[in-house]
This record gives structure tokens, C-alpha cells and sequence, in this order.
């Protein structure tokens, strides 16, 4: 399994993924909270078609009914939102799952949920919301993807393009962000810095160049 890119914004409006997907962003994610269920699906329904336009993957964050009604490809989920999945419904739909993870307790809970690929965070301090959990640092990164074995890892928390570099070279497959972009002066530029950053890092062999976004998963 491979993801189709290794920068990973989180926006929560359409707006941002008509800016940004014209750059080269090739897989984003739509956080929305609370909003309507209408307001919701019509931004989700916006944001898979800007991304279809585009040849990117659309992640929808919390809202996997919306996303398999909406047919998109691909849900993100917090342990929270795990609880209420139905997981037999995201797989029969061919939707791609990512987990977040935050210690080795719910890694262990995401792995058995066999899903298309785990975050952890946050790797660094962040004011993006208040968070229960310590920064988890590179150290904790390389443990991850020790124990993932070739499940594609995302590293999100205070990164920077220099520091989704590191990330990078530590074993994360992608780097997720979300203020350094948004509350950039510049956020076209700031992407685009993104973009040079982590393409720069050398790639391995379980990192291979992408060649388009993903399609659903057949089951």
C-alpha cells in the first residue's frame, strides 16, 4: 500500500482545495466541525470534485457516512470516531481508512481495524487544538514505523516543511499540516515550499514516486 503523495494539507473549506490542488497537491483532507449535515455534504460533494479535477485524493475527516454517500474514496478517523464506525460498511464501500494514533494502546486498536494507513501525533507542540497527549518527538516516529511494518505512517503535529522533512527521513511515508499553511501570510508559497521540502528527501523502496491518486479499494 502506498499513499499518492507526502505532503497532506487539512483545510476545512472548499475554497482552500481550489487554491491549493492547482499547486500540485495531490491528497487532502476536509475537516469540517460544526457545520450541518447539509452545509457538510455540500462542501464534501465540492471538495471530490475539485479533487477529481485534479487527480488528488479527497480524505474525508469523521464523516464516513457522508463520504461513502457522497462517493468518495477515502475517511480519516480519531479514536473517538472509531467507536461508532461501522467498519464492515467503510470496507464493503471500498472507502480507504486512515486512524489516528497517539500511543502504543491505540496502535495496537488501529492496526486490528486493518486500515489503509495510521497517523501519530502530535510530533511536535501545537496550538492548533488543545491536546491530551505529550509532543511525540522523532524517536517515537522511528518506533512507529517499526512496529507498522510497510503501513503507510503520517506524521502531523507543529510541522514545518523543514520538519516534515525530518519526518520523513525518520520513516513517515507523509507529512500532514494545517495552521503553517492556512495562517501563512503567503499560503500559495508556503505550499509550494512544501512541495520542493519533502520532494528533496531521498526516497525508498517502500516510498515509491506517486503515480496519481488512489482509487477506491476493492475489497
Amino acid at each position: 500500500m502506498t499513499l499518492p503523495a507526502r505532503f497532506y494539507p487539512i483545510f476545512d473549506h472548499p475554497e482552500w482545495f481550489a487554491r491549493m490542488l492547482p499547486l500540485g497537491v495531490r491528497m487532502a483532507q476536509l475537516r469540517v466541525k460544526g457545520a450541518s449535515t447539509r452545509t457538510l455534504r455540500a462542501m464534501i460533494a465540492e471538495a471530490r470534485d475539485l479533487c477529481a479535477r485534479h487527480g488528488a485524493l479527497l480524505v474525508v475527516n469523521d464523516h464516513w457516512r457522508l463520504a461513502l454517500d457522497e462517493g468518495c474514496a477515502a475517511v480519516h478517523l480519531g479514536q473517538e470516531d472509531l467507536d461508532g464506525a461501522d467498519l464492515g460498511a467503510i470496507r464493503a464501500a471500498g472507502l480507504r481508512l486512515g486512524l489516528s494514533t497517539h500511543d502504543e494502546a491505540e496502535l495496537a486498536r488501529a492496526l486490528a481495524a486493518r486500515p489503509d494507513h495510521v497517523a501519530l501525533g502530535p510530533i511536535h507542540a501545537t496550538t492548533l487544538k488543545p491536546m491530551k497527549h505529550r509532543p511525540q518527538g522523532l524517536a517515537r516516529l522511528r518506533r512507529w514505523r517499526a512496529l507498522c511494518g510497510p503501513l503507510p505512517l503520517v506524521a502531523i503535529g507543529g510541522m514545518t516543511p523543514a520538519r516534515g522533512a525530518a519526518a520523513l527521513a525518520a520513516g513517515a511515508d507523509c507529512v500532514a499540516a494545517v495552521t503553517d499553511v492556512t495562517m501563512a501570510r503567503d499560503p500559495e508559497a508556503r505550499v509550494r515550499e512544501w512541495l520542493a521540502a519533502l520532494e528533496d528527501v531521498p526516497r525508498s523502496a517502500a516510498d515509491p514516486a506517486p503515480s496519481g491518486a488512489m482509487e477506491r479499494r476493492t475489497t
